[in-house]
Formats: C-alpha cells, structure tokens, sequence
C-alpha cells in the first residue's frame, strides 16, 4: 500500500467548520479546500462573505470553491462573477443543473470562457461528466465533482463508474475530476487506482488518515481494550 505521501490523486479538505480549515491550513498534504451551503449551515455559518473571507485568510495559496446560492441561471451568473472575484484561487461551484432539473451546461460554458474556476457540483452519472466535459473544454481551470458516496448508496459500485469518467474528462485537459462524497478512507485508494485527479474528504475521514498502513493485528488489539474499556467505564456488569 502506497503511503499518503505517494499517492498523484491530490487531497482537498471538505468542510465549513473555520477552526477545521485553520488547523488543516498548515499541512502540505492537504492541496485544497471545498464548501457548500449544506455543510456550512451545519457549521453554523451565519454570514457568507464574511465566512469566505475568513476562509481566503486561512487559505491563501490553495484552491478554495465557494458554491453559488440561486436557483435561477441569470442570478447564478450574478453570484459567480462576485465569487470569483474573492481570491485568484477561487473556484465557483455551479450545480449541473438547477431545482427543475435544466442543465447549467450554458451558464458553466459562459463563465469558463469569460476566466472563472468552475467546480461543477453534484454530478452522478456518466453523460453529466461528458456534457460538462463539453462545456468546459477550452475554458480556465476546472473542475467536475462526481459524488462517489451517494452513487454507492444506490446500491452501485463507483469505481468502474469513476474510471470511465477519468477518460471522458479528458477530452477537457483544463479540467480535472473530484471523486466527491466519499465514504470511507478506502475510498482514497480506489481514486489513486482509477487515476482520478481529486478526493474530498471530510474533517472525521482526515483524521483516519494515520491508520493508512496501520498492522491489523495491533488494530484488533486496539478494539478488543476500547471494548473492555467502555465496559469498565459504563460500569457493566453480568
């Protein structure tokens, strides 16, 4: 097993939580960062400029997305220009489509030829990655974020699913492929095997990341005291 050290598929963190950002701002290992609206409600963001900006502070010299907020293409069009314009190393997350389900396919090649980083976010199947692979295509930087967990919880396995959007994405060499929502730390090697470019992962996956490697036999070792030792703690006894 390769160390994380080794790895070419590139780590970004995933998250809102500002203390989380700050404590992960000061490892090399970590080449980026995303946030969505989801995840910055649960951390309890309040004002999203003002959040952004503490973000860019933290993060100067790394690729951070900022996700716009309407519905509507035109007022996306409005919000991602602004967006953009908060760091050099900004990248704009746009839906691949909208609530009505009308793809951003338009908007995302507007804004990609005009010079703005684009994450396309919540992407799920195959033909997505091939029509925004499309729009992108001789655009500024890119990225296409594929949600590798929620293609498992429908019962389906995305590792052949990622492979095959390694080599449709290549069609756009300014864009690369975010292998999105993982799961489990696993889920790293399963995007090194298939050549994608990113993984997000969440601040609880991250801290993981020293088990990479880690001898089994000490690890059963480890669980059976965590056993015994919430036993004693919770004072059971038979």
């Amino acid at each position: 097993m390769k160390r994380i050290d080794q790895l070419s598929v590139k780590i970004f963190a995933d998250g809102a939580d500002l203390p989380d950002i700050v404590d992960l701002a000061q490892y090399p290992y970590i080449k980026g960062f995303t946030t969505n609206p989801t995840l910055m409600r649960k951390a309890g963001v309040r004002d999203y400029r003002a959040f952004a900006r503490d973000a860019l502070r933290a993060v100067p010299d790394r690729p951070i997305s900022f996700e716009v907020l309407s519905d509507e293409f035109e007022t996306m069009k409005r919000e991602a220009l602004e967006i953009a314009c908060w760091g050099e190393l900004v990248y704009v997350k746009i839906p691949v489509t909208n609530t009505r389900g009308e793809p951003a396919r338009d908007l995302i090649a507007e804004l990609s030829r005009s010079g703005v980083k684009i994450n396309v976010t919540a992407v799920l199947t195959i033909d997505q990655v091939r029509d925004m692979t499309a729009a992108l295509a001789g655009g500024a930087p890119a990225c296409i974020s594929m949600f590798a967990g929620r293609i498992a919880d429908t019962g389906c396995d995305p590792v052949p699913v990622f492979a095959a959007a390694v080599k449709a994405i290549r069609a756009a060499p300014n864009a690369e492929l975010i292998w999105a929502s993982p799961r489990e730390l696993l889920n790293i090697f399963h995007a090194e095997s298939v050549g994608c470019h990113i993984i997000t992962l969440t601040h609880d996956i991250l801290k993981k990341l020293p088990l990479v490697g880690y001898d089994l036999t000490a690890y059963s070792l480890d669980t059976v005291k965590m056993f015994v030792n919430d036993a004693v703690q919770a004072g059971f006894a038979i």
